[in-house]
């Protein structure tokens, strides 16, 4: 998943306003930070994706990112 992959992913899933809020904000355990200092810190974006879907319990069918190709498919 590439940064713009994830970041559509993201407004995809949670909104244009709400999701540069979430990046910027929103701690994740898993990965001992926010979004963006994860992506800042060489996290992979898929990576960062999924955390934020463990976090906010975003069904299996979404998690490859509304509007994103099912890499499974």
């Amino acid at each position: 998943m590439k940064a713009s992959e994830f970041r559509r992913a993201v407004e995809e899933e949670f909104g244009v306003s709400y999701s540069s809020v979430l990046i910027r904000d929103h701690w994740l355990v898993a990965l001992g930070g926010t979004a963006q200092e994860a992506l800042e810190a060489g996290v992979p974006a898929k990576t960062v994706w999924l955390a934020l879907c463990d976090d906010f319990a975003i069904p299996e069918d979404r998690r490859h990112g509304r509007g994103l190709i099912d890499p499974q498919k």
